[in-house]
Parts: structure tokens; C-alpha cells; sequence
């Protein structure tokens, strides 16, 4: 008999998510829960997959349909205010940034996830001018999911910086500003455990720290981004003066600008290279997946990360350089 011939691999679906960095220079990351049918009880970055609502993207098969574009960012504050509550929309005619108060947007969420509005509707409610606030967003990479994992996505990856707060030692207080102040700084929640069992802020260098003890669950996406966040924005001291801090946020955004492709425009579907002596598998991040392999479109050739997988988790990753993996001329295979 012979062979059954291989299933074609599925086609990932349009995604985004944000990499939110708070006044104090620290990273939002979500607990999902347990029967999460994605990324079950990992701590990931908030977002999720693109809606109507959020925009027409591309259809499968069609280039564009990886790329930067409004509907992914429209996607990215949707999914952001849906998981954590915090919202980044503003006012389109005045240009400021919309103050909501804590309770309702908590009946906003509630009213979404049980379907009697959609974000869209219920953004028009608070201001007929709102819209999501989707040039505060920096792209920060694309991931594509290998093509060997039955659920696949292309997820647009997002860097925004919450405002700093006009002294740091200002209490962050869950509240809408005096006029004329600066925006709210506003406390992210978890969604009621409907999919997310906890919402926190911490320094990326501390979630790192986590998930090296085995106390959370990091997948390749996170892991990288975090280290390369915690590589301007968690230098000592890390209670620093308010001018500090920018300069931080300032290198940062220097270096998602930089390389060859810039961070900015880097696709990765991550692919295992070989196994270490230790049995974690080596995965390259150069490749940008099958749908894009005749395009332009390239990775990150210089890093690797080493992981191990077992049940459909993930431990012991660490991110370095390809050479020292792949001894040879530029650390090639």
C-alpha cells in the first residue's frame, strides 16, 4: 500500500501582540490558564487573532498578508484592552489620549467577552472621536509558527512605551488625571479567568529570572524579546531618574531600527537546527516560513535559541550567538 501522502501544513492565521513597557520601564506579561487553547498556563505578551472588526487583512497565500498593516495594529490595542483592560485610544480630532476610568472599562471587557458589543462599538460610546491609538505602536518583529505545529499563526510583534510619569516618585494610581495633566496611568487586570489568570508588570530581567527557576512557562517569541528589552531598558540602577529612563527607552528603539533586516521588519519561523550535547534543540531564527520563502522577507541570522520542549511546554532556553553553536565562517551550517 502505498504511503498516505502529507497533509499540506496549516495556514497560519493573522495575530498580533504587544510588548508594553510601563512608566517605570517594565514589561506586561499574562498568565494564561490551564485550558487555554493556546499557550496553555504560559506567560505571554497580550494579543490574539485579528477579528472583522479590526480591519480586512490579506488572504492566505498573498505576501501581504505578513506585513505591518492598520488592521494588525487595530488588532494589537483591541486584543490588549480585551486581556488586561488597559486602554490606548485617543481622541481624533484633539489628538489626546482618551481617560476612561477604571470600573468602566471593566464593564466594557465584561460586555465583550459576552458578545453584547465589540470593542469598535463600545470605543465609539466613550467618545464618538475615539479611535485606537495605533501610531504609538513600533514593530518589533513577525513570528510565523513551523510548519511541523497543527495551529499556526503570523503574529505581528509591537513595542509601546506607557507614558513616563512626570516624577519618579509618583504614586501610579489607578485614576483619570486633573486636566491638563498627563494621561491616567492605568492598572492592567486579568480577564475574569477567561483566559487569562493574571496580568503583571515586572522588569524583563525578573520574568527572565522566572522562567530560568522553571516558575513560568516562556516560548521562543517572549523569551527572545525580553532579552533583547532587558538588554537597554533593565541596566542599573533600576530606580533611575525620569531622564534615565528615556534615554533607555531612546537606545532601545535605536536598536529595534538597527540590523540587516532591522528589528523592525524581521520575520522568524523558527526551525531546529540540531540538538546540543545536552538534548536542547537549536533553533534558527533566520528562516521566515514557507509562505514568504521566495519573498525578501529574512529573519535573525546571528542568534539562536536553545530549548527544551516536552508536552507541548517549553524550559531551559537561552539565547546566543549562532557562531558559538555552528563553529565556521560566519556560523553557518
Amino acid at each position: 500500500m502505498p504511503p498516505k501522502p502529507k497533509s499540506p501544513p496549516a495556514d497560519p492565521r493573522p495575530s498580533s501582540s504587544v510588548v508594553l513597557v510601563s512608566p517605570k520601564n517594565e514589561v506586561l506579561l499574562l498568565h494564561r490558564v490551564k485550558t487555554s487553547t493556546s499557550f496553555a498556563s504560559a506567560h505571554v505578551f497580550p494579543g490574539g487573532n485579528l477579528s472583522l472588526q479590526d480591519g480586512r487583512c490579506p488572504p492566505a497565500g498573498d505576501p501581504k498578508r505578513h506585513e505591518d498593516a492598520s488592521w494588525y495594529r487595530n488588532a494589537a490595542i483591541r486584543e490588549l484592552f480585551e486581556e488586561s483592560g488597559i486602554l490606548l485610544a485617543k481622541d481624533k480630532s484633539s489628538g489626546k489620549m482618551l481617560a476612561v476610568g477604571g470600573e468602566e472599562r471593566e464593564n466594557g471587557r465584561r460586555q465583550i467577552h459576552q458578545k453584547q458589543t465589540t470593542f469598535a462599538e463600545w470605543l465609539k460610546k466613550q467618545n464618538a472621536a475615539a479611535v485606537p491609538n495605533i501610531d504609538g505602536l513600533i514593530p518589533f518583529t513577525r513570528w510565523v509558527t513551523p510548519t511541523n505545529v497543527p495551529k499556526r499563526y503570523t503574529t505581528q510583534m509591537y513595542l509601546y512605551f506607557l507614558p513616563l510619569p512626570f516624577e519618579s516618585d509618583k504614586p501610579l494610581l489607578n485614576e483619570i488625571p486633573a486636566e491638563g495633566e498627563r494621561e491616567e496611568i492605568q492598572i492592567p487586570t486579568s480577564d475574569g479567568g477567561v483566559e487569562i489568570a493574571e496580568a503583571q508588570f515586572l522588569p524583563a530581567s525578573e520574568w527572565l529570572r522566572k522562567a530560568g527557576q522553571g516558575d513560568i512557562i516562556l516560548f521562543p517569541p517572549q523569551f527572545v524579546l525580553l532579552n533583547l528589552v532587558s538588554q537597554f531598558l533593565d541596566k542599573e540602577p533600576r530606580a533611575a531618574p525620569l531622564d534615565e529612563l528615556q534615554r533607555r527607552r531612546g537606545q532601545l528603539i535605536e536598536f529595534v531600527n538597527s540590523g540587516s533586516p532591522p528589528w523592525t521588519e524581521k520575520c522568524i519561523s523558527p526551525k531546529v537546527g540540531k540538538f546540543a550535547e545536552d538534548g536542547r534543540a537549536v533553533l534558527l531564527l533566520d528562516h521566515p516560513g514557507p509562505e514568504l520563502k521566495d519573498t525578501a522577507r529574512r529573519g535573525e541570522s546571528e542568534r539562536v535559541v536553545l530549548v527544551r520542549f516536552h508536552n507541548g511546554s517549553t524550559s531551559e532556553l537561552s539565547l546566543t550567538w549562532k557562531k558559538d553553536i555552528f563553529p565556521g565562517k560566519n556560523g553557518n551550517l
